[in-house]
C-alpha cells in the first residue's frame, strides 16, 4: 500500500494551542447564537406571559415579575377571549382563508411550474418573463382596481374575494420557485417514464410531485404564513362577518385600547400557529431559498 509519506503528503497534527483555540472558537459561536436566539424569543415570551396576567398586574409591574410571583398566572384572559363570538368567528375565518388559498397556490403553481420546466408550447419563454416581472409588482397597486372588480362581481367583503386576491398574488412566486426546482430533476427520469408509456399527468403525479416535495412543502409554508398574518388585504376586502383574526384584533384595539390583557391574549393566539409551523418545518425554508436561487 502507498503511504502518505511516499506520496510526499505531509500531515501536520494540530498543536495543543490550536485545538484549544478551535474549541474556544466553536464555544464562542454557540454562545453568541444562543444569545441571539434568546433575544429573538424575548418579545414572544413577554407577550405570552403578559397574556397570562390580569390587567391590574400588567398595569402595576412588568411581565418579568411573574418569575418571582408565579401566582399572577391565570388563563382567565384566554377564557374571556374565546368566549367572544367576534374572536372565535374571526379565527375560523382565518382558517377558511389561509387553507384554501395555500392549496390553490400550491396546486396551480405546481402545474404551471411543471409546464414551464418540461413542456414546450408557443410563447413559453415570454410567459415566464411575464411571471418574473409580476414578482416585482406590489399588491398595493391592485387594491383599488380589484376592489371595484369584486364589487361588480358581488364578492367584495366576502371570504371568496380575499382567497382570490391572495391566490393571484401568490402564484408568480409559486411558479418561479417550483419551476426552478423542477428543472433540477434529471430529464432521464421523464424519458424513462415516457418510454414506459406514461403521459404528462402520470409523470407529474408519480415523478415530479414526489421528487419536488421539499419545494412544494416550502411553498405551502411560505404561502400559509403570509396569508395567516395578512391584515392589509383583509382590512380592505372583508367586512364584520368575514374578517380574519388580525382585523378582529385591530378592531378590539380601537374599542379597548387600554386592555393590554385582552390584546396580548389575542395577539399571542394569532401568532402561535405561525410559530408552530415555523419551528416544525424550518428546514424547508432553507431548501426553498436554495431552490429559488437556482437558474
Amino acid at each position: 500500500m502507498t503511504s502518505a509519506a511516499s506520496l510526499g503528503i505531509v500531515t501536520r497534527k494540530k498543536t495543543a494551542g490550536q485545538r484549544i483555540a478551535s474549541a474556544l472558537g466553536s464555544t464562542i459561536v454557540n454562545i453568541v447564537l444562543a444569545i441571539v436566539a434568546i433575544f429573538w424569543l424575548v418579545p414572544s415570551i413577554g407577550l405570552f406571559i403578559t397574556s397570562l396576567r390580569t390587567a391590574g398586574d400588567n398595569a402595576s409591574s412588568g411581565w418579568w415579575t411573574v418569575f418571582t410571583k408565579p401566582a399572577e398566572i391565570t388563563i382567565e384572559n384566554y377564557a374571556n377571549l374565546l368566549s367572544n363570538p367576534a374572536i372565535t368567528g374571526s379565527l375560523w375565518n382565518t382558517i377558511v382563508i389561509a387553507v384554501p388559498t395555500t392549496v390553490l397556490v400550491v396546486m396551480l403553481g405546481a402545474l404551471a411550474g411543471y409546464a414551464f420546466a418540461w413542456m414546450s408550447f408557443p410563447g413559453r419563454d415570454w410567459l415566464l418573463i411575464v411571471v418574473i416581472v409580476l414578482l416585482a409588482v406590489p399588491l398595493q397597486v391592485a387594491l383599488i382596481p380589484l376592489a371595484r372588480l369584486f364589487g361588480a362581481l358581488g364578492i367584495f367583503g366576502s371570504v371568496l374575494g380575499v382567497i382570490l386576491f391572495h391566490t393571484a398574488f401568490g402564484l408568480p412566486f409559486a411558479i418561479f420557485l417550483l419551476r426552478n426546482f423542477f428543472t433540477q430533476i434529471p430529464a432521464e427520469l421523464m424519458e424513462a417514464a415516457r418510454i414506459d408509456g406514461a403521459g404528462e399527468w402520470r409523470i407529474f403525479f408519480t415523478v415530479i410531485l414526489p421528487l419536488g416535495l421539499p419545494a412544494i412543502a416550502s411553498l405551502a409554508i411560505f404561502q400559509f404564513l403570509w396569508t395567516w398574518n395578512d391584515m392589509l388585504v383583509a382590512l380592505i376586502f372583508t367586512n364584520s362577518d368575514s374578517m380574519p383574526l388580525t382585523v378582529a384584533i385591530q378592531s378590539q384595539l380601537r374599542q379597548f385600547g387600554s386592555n393590554i390583557d385582552v390584546l396580548s391574549a389575542g395577539a399571542f393566539l394569532s401568532m402561535i400557529v405561525p410559530l408552530i409551523v415555523f419551528f416544525a418545518f424550518q428546514r424547508y425554508f432553507v431548501q426553498a431559498l436554495l431552490a429559488g436561487s437556482q437558474k
